[in-house]
């Protein structure tokens, strides 16, 4: 049985965040779930796709976020407690249907776990989501520890159905992945059908419908910010005259800096965990008992601009500041430290900072940046793009693993904006310059938001080429299924999409499918594309290994090894492909059999066939 599905009510159990959040959901009845994976998310659904194969959930992996929204909106809609996940980038994607979800509202509960990613881990943006929740006039609750994400999910359920709207719940890296022990509830039944009543003249969103949907919105935005003003999320702790602002993560900063410090007796801390609405007469009376105000929140100065708009209004003249006081900044995340010294410096108070331990006589770290791993397909095939295409091609790139490609050796990344951009990018190349131009997309992100782009190149007559990198799952976040995976071995029976079909029921005439640790069929198949006067799609197949270990699909093959006695200390291995497999001992080039997976994509790089398989 999973251990999300213990149901040992008052029982404690170390919990990460997003384990946190999907037990909380599982404690609220939530019956129907879907997501399109995205680091700091992506442990949710993970959860949820296991503990589908042995319960009434109902879960899927969308083919993208405005997918999950949609899918989700029809059940929420029917009466199902629904949650959608996804990370800061992805609600971009769903951002469409979830400004129109505000007006029709939902019957059953929907949550929307909003991850963001302050210091930008792993997205190509540390985007300030609080801006949807006042776009949308959606409300948005921040849990600021493990056991709270627990909590207020189950809480959003509630308050989602009570207004009968989605409610957001937005997290950060930092707390989606931290651990604590959280006490867990009852687990509620799944209701696993309802019935959808019709209602066109609300749900059918043409304008005379909307406007008067507009105005229930703001009927129920008021409810909400009743709510805010009066629930148990937003608080004040403390009774001095120092005031000080806090969520999410941020005010487990505060507390602690506080402590630290000294000065509870001095100190008032509002604690935002209901944040929009903003409970403005909660704030005001805030404002009005306390002398001066510092406003502690990562990324943009969300809460500061909102008290200060509150301030005016009730001409409260407190001084209010946040972002430029020491080192609270618009950029990345902060740190105890960093919150402790702002605190003491705004204060004024008699403050040195611990010395940091001395490490000046020992040396620098070496560099370890990102690599393909040893073995993975993606290598092999830019390594036969470049030796046809050379340096001077625009190579448009996307979101996933293989974004990597921009990193030397390899160096074959100019342009990534988001998901599925590097065909639609590669169209816009094409027509403005009269260079070469091939784009790269991997599996997952073609079916997420490449598909459009390639309907555009083949109706506008762009020219370029287009390679999918196909290793057979969604590798960055963690090995989840897409539309082009065989689910088999991983125990689902789900239907598979040939994307060669797909891209020949597109209108592309000039396909080729490689697989690219065959380096010399490969490189013939990319040679035949530069003249075509037209699209070209190279698909290029091979499992990525980690995904085919774990799924038992891993074909074994015996490690390489450099004959030292044949090696002319070329490097074309380490200088071309720069697989992690590979090390320099002294001055000549090694493989570390441990890493290496037998793929021979180095052996048949070297020009003096120094490279063969081991024996035995």
């Amino acid at each position: 049985m999973h251990k999300l599905l213990t149901d040992t009510p008052g029982k404690e159990m170390l919990l990460l965040g997003n384990e946190a959040i999907a037990r909380g959901a599982l404690e609220a009845g939530v019956s129907f779930a879907t997501c399109y994976p995205g680091t700091p998310s992506s442990e949710i659904p993970e959860n949820f796709f296991k503990i589908s194969q042995e319960s009434d959930l109902y879960f899927e992996y969308s083919t993208n976020e405005k997918v999950a929204m949609e899918v989700g909106a029809g059940a929420a809609i029917s009466g199902l407690r629904t949650m959608v996940t996804l990370k800061h980038v992805g609600l971009n994607v769903a951002a469409d249907p979830l400004m129109t979800l505000a007006y029709t509202g939902i019957k059953g509960g929907m949550v929307i776990i909003n991850a963001d990613d302050p210091s930008l881990f792993s997205s190509q943006n540390e985007q300030d989501n609080r801006f949807y929740a006042r776009l949308s006039s959606l409300p948005m609750l921040e849990p600021t520890n493990v056991q709270e994400m627990k909590d207020m999910t189950i809480a959003a359920f509630d308050l989602s159905e009570e207004l009968a709207l989605p409610v957001i719940i937005r997290t950060t890296t930092r707390l989606n992945h931290i651990r604590a022990a959280v006490e867990l509830g009852e687990l509620k039944p799944v209701k696993a059908k309802d019935t959808f009543q019709k209602n066109p003249f609300h749900f059918v969103c043409v304008p005379a419908v909307s406007r008067n949907l507009h105005k229930l919105l703001l009927e129920k935005y008021d409810r909400a910010l009743e709510k805010s003003e009066n629930g148990p999320h937003n608080q004040i702790i403390g009774d001095g005259k120092w005031g000080i602002v806090a969520n999410g993560v941020s005010f487990n900063y505060v507390r602690d800096a506080v402590s630290d410090l000294g000065i509870g007796d001095k100190v008032s801390i509002l604690k935002l965990g209901f944040s929009w609405p903003m409970p403005k007469d909660l704030c005001s009376r805030f404002l009005k008992h306390v002398d001066k105000v510092l406003v502690v929140e990562e990324l943009e100065p969300v809460n500061e601009n909102d008290l200060k708009a509150i301030a005016q209004e009730n001409g409260i003249i407190t001084p209010i500041k946040g972002k430029g006081v020491s080192g609270l900044s618009r950029l990345f995340e902060y740190d105890p430290g960093l919150v402790r010294q702002t605190i003491a410096e705004y204060f004024g108070l008699d403050y040195t900072a611990p010395e940091m331990t001395d490490l000046s006589d020992l040396p620098a770290l070496p560099g370890r940046p990102p690599n393909l791993c040893a073995g993975c397909p993606h290598r092999a095939s830019y390594y036969a793009v470049k030796q046809v295409y050379g340096p001077d091609t625009i190579y448009p790139t996307d979101i996933g693993c293989y974004t990597l490609g921009l990193l030397p050796p390899i160096s074959m990344a100019d342009l990534v904006i988001c998901m599925g951009s590097s065909v639609s990018t590669g169209c816009g190349f094409s027509r403005a310059t009269d260079q070469k131009v091939v784009s790269f997309i991997g599996d997952s992100t073609f079916f997420h938001s490449g598909i459009t782009g390639l309907v555009n190149a083949v109706h506008n007559n762009h020219k370029f080429t287009l390679v999918i990198l196909d290793n057979g799952t969604t590798a960055m976040t963690g090995h989840q299924p897409h539309p082009g995976v065989n689910t088999d071995p991983m125990g689902v029976e789900l239907t598979q999409i040939s994307i060669e079909e797909l891209v020949r029921g597109l209108g592309v005439k000039d396909i080729h499918v490689v697989k690219p640790f065959k380096l010399k069929k490969t490189i013939e198949a990319v040679r035949a594309t530069m003249e075509y006067d037209g699209i070209s799609v190279i698909i290029s197949k091979e499992f990525c290994p980690l995904f085919a270990k774990a799924t038992g699909q891993f074909k074994k093959t015996k490690p390489f090894y450099v004959n030292q006695n044949k090696c002319k200390n070329h490097r074309d291995c380490i200088n071309l492909l720069a697989c992690p497999a590979m090390f320099l001992e002294g001055d000549q080039v090694e493989i570390d059999k441990t890493l290496c997976i037998g793929c021979s994509v180095c052996a048949q790089v070297c020009p003096e066939n120094a490279i063969l398989p081991m024996k035995g």
